[in-house]
């Protein structure tokens, strides 16, 4: 994706944090590609909280790609936690499919997760397009075409307590990998993930 002198021609790689995330979750994440991935974008979205629908949070996200890369360059994605969802209805609701080579899901609840389930949709619409069975994740998992010419990856852990359960938290479509790791947050801390990710995204 981004190693090497070859960088340069590669597609760039967006990462997209999760809920209670800035993109500074994906700092240990960037010591560790070590200057290898020179075209990255970190977006900061606004979740509010889990307030702003995915939706609208996928609008946003496709504003941050345009501006930095145009509106036809290809690029690479990786969503944590909920940057999964958004990052998936970028690609299936707005387009976002002509121009993503690879997605990458990582502990995103994709399937829903129970932990969203207590939480009702007014204030908190972000929160409630993750629980089992929302309308949003009904109309992503009905059509599955826009994902089909895309290199699909899924990533998480069985013992996740954000994503319950943890086997929620995997695309729909792809490879799917059960991480050695104990928490949500050590998918992006633990070395067990992290040497698993970073040969991912420096895959060719």
């Amino acid at each position: 994706m981004c190693s090497g002198r070859e960088s340069s021609t590669r597609p760039p790689l967006v990462l997209v944090h999760g809920l209670f995330d800035t993109p500074r979750v994906f700092d240990t994440l960037k010591r560790h590609l070590a200057g290898r991935c020179e075209r990255l974008l970190l977006p900061a979205l606004p979740l509010r909280f889990g307030i702003a629908p995915i939706q609208t949070s996928a609008q946003r996200l496709a504003g941050h790609i345009e501006a930095a890369f145009g509106g036809n360059e290809p690029i690479d994605i990786l969503g944590f936690s909920m940057g999964g969802v958004i990052a998936r209805t970028w690609i299936q609701q707005l387009g976002g499919h002509v121009r993503t080579r690879r997605f990458i899901s990582l502990g995103s609840p994709q399937q829903g997760t129970l932990t969203a389930q207590p939480w009702p949709r007014q204030p908190l619409a972000g929160i409630a397009d993750l629980k089992l069975g929302s309308p949003l994740l009904r109309q992503l998992n009905a059509d599955l075409s826009p994902l089909q010419g895309i290199e699909c990856r899924s990533y998480g852990t069985a013992v996740d307590l954000m994503v319950v359960p943890g086997w929620h938290g995997v695309l729909p479509i792809g490879p799917r990998r059960m991480l050695p790791v104990w928490s949500h947050q050590q998918l992006l801390r633990h070395p067990a993930a992290l040497d698993a990710l970073v040969q991912e995204l420096l895959r060719p």
